[in-house]
């Protein structure tokens, strides 16, 4: 189903008493004659009228008199002298609308597909804090400037989430999911939005975590322990399946030396008809033989169709990946890490298919079951976040900081190792500590871009100081730290990042000049935030990167 025709049966759905046949027809006539790119603006205007029930504070204003653009700022990267191909990762320092707007011109392509593949965030839950600040709901309440504080009425939260969220859809690709950390204060509303946004259809689940196993002290009647993430599919249809699947009861689980396990769902060696052509110099370009009463070993190069005779008589078994169309496709790792794996016993030989053993899966049971740390499992408390890092605790400069465990839960349930993982609310970092700690765990390549604004020096102080400790073991002036990654590895050197500020710059419609050396030179930094980011002709930054406009117009 394409986009439009997706469009003109939500259309056909909408109950007569919003709009009546007439109403119906002009809609369509409207969404069939609109330009493929503006089918979500488009779709927003005509829903306006079937919302289902919220009303809105102002949108945020673009200003046409200046725009905001991504700048790299050199002073800030964060290295690593002893990393060998690191991974690149991204920070992008204030207000996380205009970071949307200019991440919508580097990982959407040419094709209006957008190339984030995991969004994670974690935003402010416009709690009673509110009203202790003098923002009670109820009350008339001045819209400034959307920043991350619970300083929001619900419309108004609404409205700064509904604004966002528009912008995130687009980015995400067609097979990508968002994760939104939420607690039961907003929840519902935030559900009824995401529905709105994203549609029924690609709703996946409510998650309800149990993240403060003593509860919150929530007034007179109930301590509550647990938090929701609510989970969105782009395209529920196009989505792949999450990693995991973790059995219901404890004798469908399989042991080993190595403890408990189940059959991963990840085919390392055989048929499967979702992979990638083989690539001739491919270092997963491999056969294998396997003999099961001696366990034994061997890997060949490929030849589709051709097998090694002098050990199939031995008695060795073989293995070669071939997809629907009888072509030789690459093995999921490379033989390095297939032998590896081999080496430490997480392999499954089945009769044509060669399994990964999924440990990961009875971690994660363990870590949401019993509310307290495990050896080995995903710690997930609230209560267990701080991150220790000399001069600041994470706990004394947020009140609810995530843990890194939680993060990684999520995060480990898509199952794609080079992912591009987004979180346009980072606060502290957390997000960046998880995909670091997850590529050195399971070898695998994720990236982040963190966006956070610099309100109090918290994106400078905390979550850029809190990447740099974790990659560098020390402070960024040397200073010693109480963190460490683990006993064997002080810290997580194999990753570099790159910082950028959102720089605004005025600009009228008559400054025709200006514009085109800004463009020139914002491209420049789109191709550092994205390497694969190519020139756009039809690039026109008075409407994509207009930049928001913190207050209410003069009437």
């Amino acid at each position: 189903m394409s986009q439009k025709d997706f469009y003109l049966a939500k259309i056909d759905k909408i109950a007569k008493e919003s709009f009546n046949a007439e109403q119906k027809a002009i809609a369509k006539k409207i969404i069939e004659a609109a330009d493929e790119k503006d089918l979500d603006a488009v779709w927003g205007l005509i829903s306006q009228r079937v919302k289902i029930g919220f009303t809105f504070d102002e949108a945020p204003e673009v200003n046409h008199q200046a725009v905001a653009v991504v700048k790299e700022n050199e002073k800030l990267f964060i290295n690593s002298p002893s990393a060998t191909n690191a991974i690149e990762h991204k920070l992008i320092i204030g207000e996380n609308y205009d970071a949307l707007k200019n991440l919508l011109v580097t990982y959407v392509d040419s094709q209006g597909k957008g190339l984030i593949d995991v969004i994670y965030i974690d935003p402010p839950y416009n709690t009673e804090k509110s009203k202790e600040e003098g923002n009670n709901y109820k009350d008339e309440v001045e819209a400034k400037k959307f920043i991350y504080r619970d300083k929001f009425t619900r419309d108004g939260w609404l409205n700064m989430m509904n604004e966002r969220l528009k912008l995130a859809k687009k980015l995400l690709s067609d097979k990508g999911v968002i994760f939104i950390s939420i607690d039961d204060n907003m929840q519902a509303y935030l559900k009824v939005l995401c529905d709105e946004i994203f549609g029924e259809e690609n709703f996946i689940d409510n998650l309800a975590v149990e993240i403060n196993p003593k509860g919150r002290k929530n007034g007179r009647y109930i301590s509550a322990s647990y938090e929701y993430v609510l989970i969105y599919a782009r395209n529920k249809n196009r989505c792949d399946k999450f990693k995991n699947i973790v059995p219901k009861k404890d004798d469908d689980w399989l042991t080993d030396e190595n403890g408990k396990y189940s059959v991963g769902q990840r085919v390392l060696v055989g048929n499967c008809s979702n992979k990638v052509v083989l690539i001739a110099d491919s270092d997963k370009n491999y056969t294998v033989y396997f003999k099961e009463d001696a366990k034994l070993l061997k890997i060949e190069k490929n030849e589709k169709r051709k097998y090694n005779t002098e050990l199939l008589s031995q008695g060795y078994k073989v293995y070669q990946s071939i997809n629907d169309y009888d072509e030789l496709i690459e093995n999921t790792y490379t033989q390095s890490k297939f032998e590896e794996l081999f080496e430490n016993n997480n392999l499954i030989f089945n009769e044509n298919t060669i399994y990964d053993k999924d440990r990961s899966a009875f971690k994660q049971l363990k870590s949401m079951i019993i509310a307290k740390e495990i050896k080995d499992a995903f710690d997930i408390k609230t209560e267990s976040a701080g991150f220790i890092c000399g001069r600041f605790d994470l706990r004394k400069v947020f009140k609810m900081p995530k843990n890194v465990g939680y993060v990684k839960m999520l995060l480990s349930l898509f199952d794609k190792n080079d992912a591009i993982i987004l979180d346009f609310f980072a606060g502290s970092g957390t997000t960046g500590q998880a995909v670091m700690e997850l590529n050195d765990e399971n070898k695998v390549a994720l990236k982040f871009i963190l966006v956070t604004n610099n309100e109090n020096n918290i994106a400078t102080d905390i979550t850029r100081e809190r990447l740099y400790r974790v990659i560098n073991g020390k402070g960024s002036k040397g200073e010693k730290i109480e963190w460490e990654y683990s006993k064997d590895k002080k810290s997580l050197t194999n990753n570099v990042v790159r910082v950028f500020d959102i720089k605004t710059e005025n600009l009228t419609i008559a400054d025709i000049e200006k514009a085109e050396k800004i463009k020139v030179e914002a491209e420049k930094d789109f191709k550092k935030l994205n390497e694969k980011y190519k020139t756009k002709d039809d690039l026109d930054i008075y409407t994509q990167l207009a930049s928001l406009n913190p207050q209410k117009s003069e009437k």
